[in-house]
């Protein structure tokens, strides 16, 4: 039998075509799990590397594990894509002041001695030179796990993705996120009502013109139309509305560096939190195994600050957002009067 997590590569295919044809078995599911869990690994070794480079930076640096329903829906979504080459299971997040920062950094990370191969090229995923249509903007490189210790070789070609954005840019991802979280539309995966997609592109446009001197999706629109375009929407959806009205959930996760938040089907909220990151884990694997059902998420980060930073989407808070777009059409009335 391979030290690969899981099984092998093959094996864990096998039980990733076995969840998306829905029927997939309690083997199948421990594989994925094995497999899964593997990551966590891969992704300390990673963020402890990025915390040394960031040190007595004013960047902020977390980390994600991909939940089990996450990757079951992604699944779905790409029918063509097997389990074993998905590359986002285990992510690292950097967060910047400005785009120049965050170019000059990742220039010098590319720089670094380890044996972790890029698998990318420089611009293929570069979303701030290409913004996708949904608005997104940021970079994302993906790498593969190596290392030459006898413990650490059965993780040998797993992969993680590190993310880089500024607090712009995150802040419009954070906005995407509550929106999927409080409406049954989903503009991340352009899934749902095209009109919250609509809106949320062409309010990426307005902040990276005015807040990033930048481009978005739309930069051939004029100024004076992209305002007329964005409230038309958002006076039929009330998406602003919507986003300022929300109420920050003050939990412990501000108070501890492991948390695990259950969102419940009637639009509550149960949070779990723990200093030991170890129970933490192995309670999130608890959690999901009895309720299949329930979106669940651990979130982990040094600081609470970091946390508020970085996680503000399982919070269902969006002010950053609502408060930089509105700064900014504020901006481009005041330039078109």
């Amino acid at each position: 039998m391979s030290e690969f997590p899981g099984g092998s590569k093959s094996r864990v295919n096998v039980a990733g075509e076995n969840v998306r044809a829905g029927t997939a078995s309690s083997d199948d599911l421990r594989s994925i799990e094995d497999w899964r869990a593997a990551h966590r690994a891969v992704l300390n070794t990673f963020q402890a590397s990025l915390r040394t480079r960031t040190r007595n930076q004013s960047i902020v640096v977390a980390q994600r594990h991909k939940r089990r329903n996450t990757i079951f829906n992604k699944l779905q979504r790409l029918p063509k894509m097997e389990l074993s080459r998905m590359d986002d299971i285990a992510g690292c997040r950097l967060i910047f002041n400005s785009i120049d920062e965050l170019y000059n950094f990742r220039k010098q990370f590319h720089k670094a001695r380890f044996k972790h191969k890029r698998k990318n090229e420089i611009d293929k995923y570069d979303y701030i030179k290409n913004p996708k249509d949904t608005g997104y903007r940021g970079i994302h490189d993906v790498y593969s796990y190596d290392v030459n210790s006898k413990n650490g070789d059965k993780y040998k070609g797993l992969l993680i993705e590190i993310q880089y954005r500024t607090l712009v840019q995150h802040a419009w991802a954070t906005a995407v996120e509550v929106i999927g979280f409080i409406t049954e539309n989903q503009p991340k995966f352009q899934q749902g009502d095209r009109r919250y997609l609509n809106c949320m592109s062409l309010a990426s446009e307005i902040l990276a013109r005015v807040c990033e001197d930048n481009k978005g999706p739309h930069p051939d629109l004029s100024d004076g139309d992209l305002l007329k375009e964005f409230e038309a929407l958002d006076n039929e959806l009330n998406l602003i509305r919507t986003l300022t009205g929300l109420n920050t959930a003050e939990t412990e996760a501000t108070r501890n560096r492991n948390t695990i938040l259950v969102f419940k089907p009637n639009g509550d909220l149960e949070v779990f939190s723990y200093r030991d990151s170890t129970e933490a884990l192995d309670d999130l694997f608890r959690l999901e195994n009895e309720n299949p059902e329930l979106d669940i998420v651990l979130v982990k980060a040094d600081s609470s600050e970091e946390i508020r930073m970085a996680f503000k989407n399982y919070f269902s808070d969006a002010k950053d957002f609502v408060r930089l777009l509105m700064q900014a059409k504020k901006e481009i009335y005041e330039s078109l009067n």
